[in-house]
């Protein structure tokens, strides 16, 4: 499982700045055609030009060399997914910034349920296994909550740290957690051509959602794809609610 929301994209006045300076090593910045979308006299929206658009596609597929623009178009996002995932993503230190949910500080703060793991694929067996894990870690998290020194030691039990050790290693890899990440295109570049077809549903679906983001196209044929599939894998993408959420910020 994940979920993926609060997108918050390229503002209109830097989608300006990073297309201004995608045309300083030529000085062609009288051939951008990109315009602000205005209501009155506030900026509502961007219109990136064809000349532009052109431009930035010829510079993906050029290469990272070329496509600096893509590393200062910046991608924020809210992703709940499980730690098997999120160990796999932290492959991609460079160009990315995540605020954590801490396991650490707050494993206990609330009841452990069904819906805090990703268990879709668990069969009758394994699924058993997992609420009898879960059952054990509500245990000690009561243990936990309910620790008073005086009475733990005359019982002989251990310290309130050794409660919440039980816990921190008992917790299963599927536990979804929650991060907010700052990304950029050129990351989401990267992701996308080495993720797209992995055995985990989570990157696939992840692939997908990239695949609704404006301007896709260009991280998509920089990955070698032809435009006719483009355009097939971003229609998909956009009529499917395949696990995850795409919300711009306007529309939240």
């Amino acid at each position: 499982m994940i979920k993926l929301e609060h997108v918050v994209l390229a503002s209109p006045e830097q989608m300006r700045f990073i297309i201004e300076g995608m045309r300083n090593p030529m000085n062609s910045w009288g051939k951008s055609d990109s315009e602000y979308e205005t209501a009155g006299y506030d900026i509502v929206g961007f219109d990136l030009g064809e000349n532009d658009r052109s431009l930035m596609q010829r510079l993906a597929n050029a290469g990272t060399d070329h496509r600096k623009f893509m590393r200062m178009s910046p991608v924020y996002v809210r992703i709940t997914a499980p730690l098997y995932w999120w160990k796999e993503f932290d492959t991609y230190k460079v160009g990315t910034v995540a605020n954590s949910c801490s396991t650490m500080h707050k494993i206990q703060a609330k009841e452990f349920t069904m819906d805090d793991f990703s268990c879709e694929h668990l069969d009758i067996r394994t699924k058993a296994l997992l609420e009898e894990t879960i059952k054990a870690l509500n245990d000690y998290r009561k243990l936990y909550i309910e620790y008073n020194a005086d009475d733990f030691e005359i019982k002989g039990c251990p310290s309130k740290k050794d409660i919440w050790w039980q816990m921190i290693q008992l917790l299963p890899s599927s536990y979804n957690q929650t991060r907010n990440v700052m990304m950029n295109y050129e990351v989401l570049a990267n992701i996308y051509k080495s993720r797209r077809g992995h055995k985990l549903d989570e990157w696939c679906d992840f692939c997908k959602w990239i695949e609704t983001l404006p301007y896709s196209e260009i991280i998509m044929s920089s990955s070698g794809l032809d435009l006719n599939s483009i355009n097939a894998l971003q229609g998909a993408a956009r009529n499917s609610s395949n696990g995850y959420i795409y919300k711009r910020k306007t529309e939240d």
